[in-house]
């Protein structure tokens, strides 16, 4: 199964810049004083990995992008073929019943894998972990961690709880990377997750990604006092002196 897209924080205006005071999806207002989880996003490529326990018992898999028609890099091909190639899957999801389909979600990433990757990995390339889905359930974090450590494979950082203000700040003010080599680079962004992966109207789950190259964007054409951030009764609220239109091409992007 494809990695559901990831849901974008801000409506988007005729420029394709982020429109700071309007949210995509009005789940958010409502859910915009709790606290998700905040893992750093990694900028690399999508990869799955499919495992089947069919109904005699026996286990396939394979390796897919991130969407069927992806083609994985040769030299990330081979990186994922030393990491799971061996691997008693049997073993590591607890001997599932028959007809069980696990799908393990990572991020491919490093060296000659997008603009930064040699920052990540100056001289190869890894897969880490952040999600895994069994038959239809989503996984908890604690749970993914754990297959990880099972598998003997790296899982996304988790950088605390955070608010939406909280998060969409955090990224705002810039931060490094938890997991490159090069101890100077900026981070993409964050990944935000409820604690029990509860899901929008449609069915889908309520994940959202804040990337600080959509304030880069923003604060260089309309300038850095355009954003600001103030507390009120001890919340965070963000403001902006910009008018914009919205761009309904760009809600969901």
């Amino acid at each position: 199964m494809e990695y559901p897209k990831i849901q974008t924080i801000f409506m988007r205006d005729d420029n394709g810049l982020i429109i700071p005071t309007a949210f995509t999806r009005p789940e958010f207002e409502w859910l915009k004083d709790c606290k998700f989880r905040a893992e750093e996003k990694i900028d690399g490529t999508n990869i799955r990995v499919e495992i089947d326990f069919d109904e005699t018992g026996v286990c396939s898999w394979e390796f897919a992008g991130r969407t069927n028609k992806a083609v994985i890099p040769e030299h990330l091909l081979s990186r994922l073929h030393q990491l799971f190639d061996g691997i008693n899957f049997h073993e590591v999801f607890n001997n599932p019943p028959c007809g069980t389909h696990v799908t393990l979600y990572g991020e491919g990433y490093g060296h000659k894998i997008q603009g930064c990757g040699s920052r990540y990995r100056r001289t190869t390339c890894d897969f880490i972990l952040f999600d895994v889905k069994v038959g239809n359930w989503w996984l908890n974090r604690d749970n993914v961690v754990d297959i990880a450590n099972k598998l003997g494979i790296d899982y996304v950082p988790q950088l605390g709880y955070m608010t939406l203000m909280e998060a969409i700040k955090f990224v705002y003010d810039g931060f490094k990377s938890t997991i490159a080599e090069d101890s100077t680079l900026d981070a993409e962004g964050l990944v935000l997750k409820t604690p029990d992966n509860l899901l929008f109207r449609n069915g889908e789950r309520i994940v959202m990604k804040v990337k600080g190259k959509d304030f880069r964007q923003f604060v260089t054409k309309y300038g850095k006092d355009s954003l600001t951030f103030t507390e009120v009764d001890g919340k965070l609220v963000l403001a902006t002196t910009v008018e914009q239109d919205i761009n309904s091409h760009y809600a969901a992007s």
